[in-house]
């Protein structure tokens, strides 16, 4: 494999894996992130291990399935206890850095970063304890609030954007003269909500032509129980009329241009600084987002909307110019990292589910390689758990029916072939070999299990249901000046 010395991963927040021009969105705008896909490879079939801010950076940083790590939910963020790449880089000799929002802990746990600039951490080192509420949920507030807050102009997330790229340049640049290897995670907030673009990115769509939401009016009728339960939870939909439907898309379109920018502001300043040729890059994101689509908002579900992610691979070694078919996931970042630094840390990558993005670009594709996405936070009633491979996806709920969608003759996902009468042969094998691929993975009745009695600790530990109750209301979490703010109200 062609050596490179520095490894660069760029994260989006809630970036849907269709939001592209390189993957062939007929109006999102992403000149940046097309001219990376150009140079490098794009990996078409990409997947979040889990649809949830907190779980998946957990994932991310430690390479394995969400629920070997226990790290489940909004209110059990990473805490540096399981070796992460980032601790296998810098033990290495790696100069590693983060710039921008991580969603840990706490910036006090050794989360294996030499340093750590503008870190967004999770509220309180808790985060959202309501989540954790499955057996008796408390009716969620924020629902309102997403539809209140779409628009044009600026938020505190865009203007932290811009503080993390310029962030972002300025540690670039610096790296011109040390001959040390780095790499560094620079992860941005944007695309996630308030849905409100600065004006010249919102200015490039024209919200009364945008495409209207894939089974939004069918919506009710296509939802399994357990989606049903979530959509009822977190309440988006009945908060969105017609208009805001088509300005909230306008605005999220317009805030993945922006992202695009503040990507392209990193790329100038690698290739400006001469390390571009010795960089291999990832952009990605932490899972996607429904906007609409089936009536739905934000994530949770495992439509690929929002299970799914955008991957995109470029520098030494990632072949040009290359579309891949294999199921990839976030938890093929951390071998990456190793194969990419060239640190050997045999114990840490026996715990790593994935495979190098790099060897899978350059090998043939291999579309039967199985992704696997679950979730176990707030709204839900049961886990969910997802498989992925060749032209199906089969959806586990414990306890309850499970959901089988041919990607190859239904892509938009709107006939659920585990609920048609007349289920043919093929339907039967489809269901029984994703039922096969799952329990390779894990068993999901004792992992939902599992999940429920630690959740019922941390219950316990956090003060009881009350205290989970009125713990940190929010709908989004405050950036590191808010937080800071936040503290010294408290103090």
């Amino acid at each position: 494999m062609t050596k490179a010395k520095n490894f660069l991963v760029i994260c989006a927040d809630e970036h849907r894996p269709d939001a592209l021009g390189c993957m062939g969105h007929p109006v999102v705008k992403t000149p940046n992130l097309d001219a990376l896909a150009a140079r490098g490879a794009v990996f078409e079939r990409a997947y979040t291990p889990s649809p949830i801010c907190v779980s998946a950076r957990a994932a991310l940083a430690c390479g394995d399935y969400v629920h070997k790590l226990g790290y489940w939910d909004s209110a059990t963020p990473y805490d540096g206890k399981r070796r992460s790449w980032m601790h296998a880089l810098r033990d290495g000799g790696v100069r590693t850095a983060s710039l921008g929002k991580l969603h840990f802990r706490s910036g006090e746990d050794d989360n294996g970063f030499s340093e750590e600039i503008l870190p967004m951490h999770v509220v309180g080192g808790i985060g959202w304890a309501i989540g954790l509420l499955r057996d008796d949920p408390t009716p969620f507030e924020g629902g309102r609030e997403l539809a209140a807050d779409v628009g044009v102009g600026p938020t505190r997330y865009t203007d932290y954007d811009r503080d993390i790229a310029a962030a972002a340049e300025d540690w670039i640049a610096a790296r011109a003269s040390d001959d040390r290897p780095w790499s560094a995670f620079v992860s941005f907030v944007s695309p996630h909500f308030p849905l409100s673009a600065p004006e010249e990115y919102f200015a490039l769509y024209d919200e009364d032509t945008l495409d209207w939401p894939v089974g939004y009016d069918e919506a009710l009728g296509l939802r399994h129980p357990e989606v049903a339960a979530l959509a009822r939870f977190y309440d988006y939909g009945p908060h969105f009329d017609r208009a805001a439907v088509r300005r909230a898309r306008a605005a999220y379109f317009g805030l993945v241009s922006f992202v695009d920018a503040c990507v392209g502001r990193v790329l100038r300043a690698l290739e400006q600084s001469g390390q571009a040729e010795d960089t291999v890059i990832v952009f990605t994101s932490d899972h996607g987002e429904m906007l609409g689509d089936m009536g739905l908002w934000t994530k949770m579900v495992m439509y690929e909307q929002s299970a799914g992610v955008p991957m995109i691979a470029a520098g030494p070694g990632v072949p040009r110019g290359r579309r891949i078919s294999t199921p990839v996931s976030l938890l093929d970042i951390a071998p990456t990292a190793l194969d990419v630094s060239g640190v050997e840390d045999a114990g840490f990558e026996a715990g790593c589910a994935g495979r190098s993005l790099r060897g899978l670009a350059a090998a043939p594709n291999d579309p039967g390689r199985t992704a696997f996405s679950e979730y176990h936070d707030g709204g839900s009633t049961t886990g969910s758990f997802m498989v992925r491979w060749d032209r199906w996806k089969y959806v586990h709920y414990a306890g309850q029916t499970p959901q089988l969608f041919d990607l190859g003759t239904d892509p938009l996902e709107l006939m659920d072939l585990a609920a048609t009468p007349s289920s043919t042969p093929a339907i039967q094998d489809a269901l029984a070999e994703g039922r096969r691929r799952l329990n390779r993975i894990c068993d999901p009745d004792a992992v939902n299990r599992r999940c429920f009695e630690d959740q019922a600790r941390k219950i316990a530990e956090l003060g009881g249901e009350e205290a989970c109750r009125n713990a940190y209301l929010f709908n989004h979490t405050p950036t590191p000046a808010e937080q800071s703010a936040l503290a010294m109200t408290q103090a």
